[in-house]
């Protein structure tokens, strides 16, 4: 085989999805999988008559590219990887690909929790409009793929730190900064301060006309900025001051988005997603949404009849008058803190998975006013019991889904929640925080 323009890692949504651009723009490309790829993928690159291989790296091959697309999933610790720099062979994202090919507004969303919400919300308020918008990125669609098959004049892009990372000429029209919390520390040598330099590359190539939206409240964000030129606009959102130009919380009741002196007023409890966190994705979608001329009729309306994402803060059901949310997305300690913080009820935390070297501490304060019992589903629930066996009377361990809905249902009476929201990743006993999700709705719906 000849040496391809394009060589991809990893055969998932993204790595397929760079595959048809590149071949619809007219680049030999080549596709490699080191496991399995589903059946669905296998079929879109036969159709396309893309060459692809699974189940092995060629790696003669692929250090012969002239440029290597890498999946998200993929650390740059891999051997192949440190061989293509070594050979300056560029490395990127399918991101970074992408935005080769769209002239598109891009609006981009980035932050260690809410991305996904509050991409969803914000894409929502542009549909709502009557824009021609895309929502992708890591949520749902490829963004490349979106880009080879359709045209929009709009994208809403989720943006994780391992996208970022192979992003190097993209540029952001608004980049947005939800917060930073220790995550996925293990891609970056274990130092915080790399993972948020990594969260900071949203605002790389923006200039004074671009737009920067930000968390004031979040230490970390401050700090960062302080340290750094930022040559685009700067719209902070708040719940401690009034900013000129940004968002904030007014009497702890009333959002405010304050954009070329034309604010929108709402009350909290008109927004359709509850809990603090939600308060602040609101007003991120707001001010977005706002920077591209929206009118306030349609952001209040929009924020008010938004339905969240599946596994996010999810009713699922109400039985004998227990309420079972699922909130299978948490899977670090600050989603569930957010989840935690949001319930006016007693609480049947179900929890556990696979630690990512978790600091429980944080979540003690919570646990102790509001939950009446946990539910633990993992292998090894060692560290949930030294963290939370002297604060929580009940801890009970099974290790399936079916086991700790009923434990859970057991345990409960009426006016309670079973809150799953897990703080860990899922791989010790499912595929993923969908599959733990979808699992834990077909116990609750089989009660």
């Amino acid at each position: 085989m000849s040496s391809p323009d394009i060589a991809i890692l990893g055969g998932g949504e993204s790595g397929v999805g760079a595959a048809i651009l590149a071949k619809k723009k007219g680049l030999d490309v080549f596709l490699s999988d080191k496991g399995t790829i589903n059946e669905k993928y296998k079929n879109v690159l036969k159709n396309y008559g893309i060459k692809w291989e699974e189940n092995r790296h060629s790696e003669k091959l692929i250090l012969s590219a002239g440029e290597i697309i890498k999946s998200p999933g993929i650390p740059d610790t891999v051997e192949l990887v440190k061989k293509a720099w070594q050979m300056k062979i560029p490395v990127i994202s399918e991101i970074e690909f992408a935005g080769r090919y769209t002239d598109a507004f891009k609006i981009c969303i980035t932050g260690s929790n809410g991305k996904t919400t509050t991409t969803l919300l914000t894409g929502h308020i542009l549909k709502n409009a009557g824009h021609n918008v895309g929502i992708a990125g890591n949520v749902g669609r490829s963004f490349a793929w979106m880009v080879a098959e359709e045209d929009h004049d709009y994208y809403v892009l989720e943006i994780s730190s391992f996208q970022l990372d192979g992003m190097f000429d993209f540029k952001a029209d608004v980049a947005v900064l939800l917060n930073i919390t220790p995550d996925h520390l293990d891609r970056y040598d274990n130092r915080f301060e790399n993972y948020v330099l990594s969260k900071f590359r949203i605002l790389q190539n923006q200039t004074a006309d671009d737009h920067f939206v930000f968390f004031q409240d979040d230490p970390v964000i401050i700090q960062q900025m302080e340290k750094i030129n930022i040559k685009s606009r700067l719209y902070p959102f708040t719940g401690k001051t009034q900013p000129h130009e940004g968002a904030y919380l007014k009497n702890e009741k009333t959002l405010v988005i304050n954009i070329n002196a034309q604010p929108i007023e709402m009350e909290i409890k008109d927004l359709s997603l509850t809990g603090t966190h939600n308060v602040y994705n609101s007003l991120a979608s707001g001010i977005s949404a706002r920077l591209v001329d929206i009118r306030k009729e349609v952001i209040k309306q929009s924020l008010a009849d938004f339905e969240n994402i599946e596994h996010r803060l999810e009713h699922v059901s109400m039985v004998k008058g227990i309420e079972f949310i699922n909130d299978s997305k948490a899977t670090n300690i600050n989603s569930a803190w957010y989840a935690l913080e949001s319930m006016n009820k007693p609480v049947i935390w179900i929890m556990g998975g696979m630690d990512k070297g978790n600091d429980y501490s944080q979540l003690a304060e919570l646990a102790r006013t509001k939950v009446k019992a946990i539910v633990c589903l993992g292998r090894d629930n060692k560290r949930i019991f030294e963290a939370f066996g002297k604060i929580v009377p009940d801890i009970i361990e099974t290790s399936s889904a079916e086991d700790a809905v009923k434990s859970a249902y057991f345990l409960g009476e009426k006016g309670d929640v079973v809150l799953l929201s897990p703080a860990c990743a899922s791989f010790d006993l499912f595929e993923n925080f969908e599959d733990r999700g979808k699992q834990f709705k077909k116990a609750v719906y089989d009660l």
